[in-house]
């Protein structure tokens, strides 16, 4: 990241996706027999109710600060879930996890169309809206595939938990309680790695939206 300016587009970037991630765990629940979060006032996309003080407000601020605007993540309010509702809870857990980070990676995508259409119409005139896309499109994607990540609670442990067998599972989620320790120490140590392995798809994203 680069101006105040970026750091903010990324800022609106995280929140938008944040808010929808969680927002289509409940959709898709919803949808696959399980009304819980609905019940709880969950499915909507007014911000206020995804968010979560910590995940949401305190971390990205920490991050930015810490790192002097050079990275930041953060989460909502996680969507309540209970498999017992669900039709066929084993498989349908699965959608339910897969639905949060597909929708970011679909966002990611819709923010580098977004910002290519602009380009064509309004071409180096819009550079700021151009801008926007980008970092959305940016943070979407880093936030889509850092939370496929098998830790526990993110979302990737679930897919992890569908091929394992219910003991397996019992003794994998065991490290849940330990799970942000764990997240901390995987960005500590391999977060230089996974910047790297997304590099490629960050240069399309550039690409697409700034014709270079």
């Amino acid at each position: 990241m680069g101006s105040w300016r970026e750091i903010l587009y990324i800022v609106v970037g995280l929140f938008i996706g944040m808010i929808l991630h969680e927002y289509m765990h409940g959709r898709i629940a919803d949808a696959l027999g399980d009304h819980t979060a609905r019940n709880a006032g969950r499915l909507t996309l007014n911000p206020l109710a995804h968010i979560d003080p910590f995940g949401t407000i305190l971390i990205p601020l920490a991050l930015l600060l810490v790192s002097r605007g050079s990275w930041i993540f953060g989460y909502a309010k996680p969507v309540p879930v209970n498999p017992f509702f669900l039709r066929k809870p084993r498989r349908d857990m699965l959608l339910v996890a897969l639905s949060g980070p597909l929708t970011n990676l679909v966002l990611g995508f819709l923010f580098g169309l977004f910002g290519l259409l602009v380009r064509l119409v309004g071409g180096a005139s819009l550079i700021g809206l151009l801008d926007f896309f980008y970092c959305a499109a940016y943070i979407n994607v880093i936030l889509g595939i850092f939370n496929l990540i098998p830790i526990p609670p993110l979302d990737g442990s679930h897919v992890v938990e569908y091929f394992l067998s219910p003991s397996a599972s019992e003794q994998y989620q065991a490290i849940a309680p330990y799970g942000f320790l764990l997240i901390l120490a995987f960005l500590a140590l391999f977060g230089g790695i996974f910047f790297r392995v997304l590099t490629p798809i960050f240069g399309v994203i550039y690409r697409l939206i700034y014709g270079i």
